[in-house]
């Protein structure tokens, strides 16, 4: 056996730990966000109604408790959630037109 060879192998174990090492930890996170499309739509259009504008307008007055999470009503926190989703389907449907290659 040749020097090479062992120097080949050593790298594709390399290639082969981090692909696996990726892969496994892609899968973990598409299982994590399998739910979320759905979850996102009602986000979505809690963010665009009336109820939303209503509650914001609550929280603005110091209706809800202080120590109540209320991000929902931070006007750039949902908009940019969103932002980032539509990003991230993006990111993913390139990813799988590059995995077909």
């Amino acid at each position: 056996m040749k020097k090479e060879d062992l120097t080949a192998v050593s790298e594709k174990e390399a290639l082969y730990n981090e692909c696996l090492s990726a892969v496994k930890a892609l899968s973990a996170a598409l299982d994590d966000f399998e739910g979320a499309p759905e979850k996102l739509k009602a986000l979505a259009a809690y963010y665009e109604s009336p109820e939303w504008r209503r509650h914001f307008e609550l929280d603005e007055r110091g209706a809800f408790p202080k120590d109540m999470p209320r991000g929902v009503l931070s006007e750039d926190g949902v908009y940019d959630l969103l932002d980032d989703a539509r990003e991230l389907n993006k990111r993913l449907r390139a990813l799988a037109g590059k995995m077909r290659k």
